[in-house]
């Protein structure tokens, strides 16, 4: 392995300097808002009297943040933002609105807007948001200038590695992005299985023009899922006060990505066998079918073998699901990539101000003699913490967490902390271990979220279920977490 310092990047982040634009037609708020933030946040602020002069200002230059009304003359926010986002202009958009545009602005949320205010905003509140939305903005623009410096060397479709085997997997990606045929994508937890789903979307741009719309199948029951899926009708069910396009129809030309595909109830495994022999549906309530062009990529961390072989998912979808296969191989099996992905995740948690931390040789031997039972996202996780506390711009062992590897001084006179028994076989130990650390990571995030399985769930990655599915089966009282700090 070669510990090779990473060269500065030779794209400057688009924004040097973080500029914030403020769209709202009434000048008393429009001045107000600008010099909140030029007094109390030191940033440099322009402001336009409507969505019309906001785009053209965006085009001119770059700005980090945009803080748009909704309802304004000529060009409104809604169109401000619709714009922003088929143009692809590399900002964040945070809304203001009245009491009686909470609706709007709850529909602004959901094309991707960061947060929004109700007018008039707080002083305070609108600081701490603004600090955050900056924050995050400056995130992003340093790993998108480290992915144009990794250029061809170690990144295919956003996917950062220089692993042989991962090399194997970007070329069978190549092969299937100019066909429709759906995709099962197998991986431990963590491997990364949503990003090769992106990979293989961003793959197929020039033959599928639509978008990318996931689904976590196993963080919705039943109902839910249909609905979501499919979509519904006006008065299909109580509660359905308007028709709801579904994600089939969302991802028409594009990619729908079914993650935690085997965690499907059986009766919606029939409706999805359906939809994939014959590329239409009804939404819930309706009768008129819908045609659809959709390439469907699902995923899951299970053993589908053995669910159709215990007679929980049916063998006809399966086999269905499983035209193209792609497997991730762990992290513990391409640790040449755990260079690379640690220089990514230092630059994406650099604390904001500061030049992303190096790492000593000694923490990234341990890093690379891991074996990452919790894979890419364990390996993110530990070194957000390492950015956190590392002193001086050096991530040292001490900085590691303490189920990344035994420090020198607490090992049993230098023995492995495992114990080799060749009369097993090399999967049922690893299945054991696996299960282990598994117990003892949920243990923990149930301490840290005070028994809460939601916060749990979204502490782990895992849905709700698989969560509930896991104390089951390590008998774990999560009672006991709920008084704990």
């Amino acid at each position: 392995m070669v510990n090779e310092p990473e060269p500065a990047p030779s794209v400057p982040a688009p924004a040097p300097v973080q500029r914030v634009l403020v769209v709202e037609d009434l000048e008393d708020t429009r001045t107000s808002l600008q010099e909140l933030l030029q007094m109390s946040l030191k940033l440099e602020v322009d402001t336009a009297e409507d969505g019309a002069a906001g785009l053209a200002m965006l085009r001119a230059k770059p700005y980090s943040l945009v803080i748009t009304d909704l309802r304004m003359p000529r060009v409104g926010g809604m169109k401000l933002i619709e714009t922003i986002q088929a143009e692809k202009i590399p900002v964040t958009v945070i809304v203001t609105t009245g009491n009686g545009n909470i609706k709007d602005a709850v529909e602004a949320m959901r094309m991707g807007v960061y947060d929004f205010l109700t007018k008039p905003p707080d002083p305070q509140h609108l600081q701490i948001i603004v600090q955050r939305a900056l924050r995050d903005r400056a995130l992003q623009d340093e790993v998108a200038a480290l992915r144009r410096e990794l250029g061809e060397r170690h990144a295919f479709q956003n996917v950062l590695s220089r692993s042989p085997k991962m090399v194997d997997l970007f070329e069978l990606i190549g092969h299937v992005a100019g066909t429709a045929s759906t995709v099962l994508i197998r991986g431990e937890t963590g491997t990364g299985k949503e990003q090769i789903a992106r990979a293989i979307h961003q793959a197929s741009a020039n033959y599928r023009t639509g978008e990318f719309v996931a689904v976590n199948c196993g963080a919705l029951n039943e109902n839910l899922l249909e609905s979501e899926l499919f979509g519904h009708e006006k008065g299909s069910y109580t509660g359905a006060d308007r028709k709801r396009i579904g994600r089939f129809e969302l991802a028409h030309k594009g990619t729908l990505f079914l993650d935690e595909i085997g965690d499907v109830p059986m009766s919606m495994q029939v409706k999805l066998l359906r939809v994939l022999q014959e590329r239409r549906f009804e939404r819930v309530g309706g009768a008129e079918p819908i045609e659809i062009d959709v390439r469907v990529v699902a995923a899951t961390h299970q053993d589908m073998e053995k669910l159709v072989k215990d007679g929980k998912f049916r063998e006809d979808l399966y086999y269905r699901l499983n035209v193209v296969r792609i497997d991730i191989p762990p992290l513990r099996e391409r640790t040449e990539d755990i260079p690379v992905l640690v220089s990514h995740f230092c630059q994406k948690f650099v604390r904001v101000g500061q030049k992303p931390p190096t790492i000593s040789p000694e923490a990234l031997d341990l890093l690379t003699k891991c074996p990452w039972p919790g894979n890419v996202r364990q390996l993110e996780n530990a070194i957000e913490r390492a950015c956190v506390t590392a002193r001086d711009g050096v991530i040292r062992t001490k900085d590691l967490p303490p189920e990344v590897g035994r420090r020198p001084e607490s090992s049993a006179a230098g023995k492995h902390p495992f114990h080799v028994d060749l009369n097993r076989k090399l999967p049922d130990q690893l299945s054991e271990l696996t299960a282990a650390f598994e117990e003892r990571y949920i243990r923990r995030a149930l301490k840290r979220s005070r028994g809460h399985v939601g916060k749990c769930a979204k502490i782990t990655g895992l849905s709700r279920r698989s969560i509930t599915d896991k104390i089951a089966q390590y008998k774990i009282d999560k009672e006991q977490f709920k008084g704990e700090e």
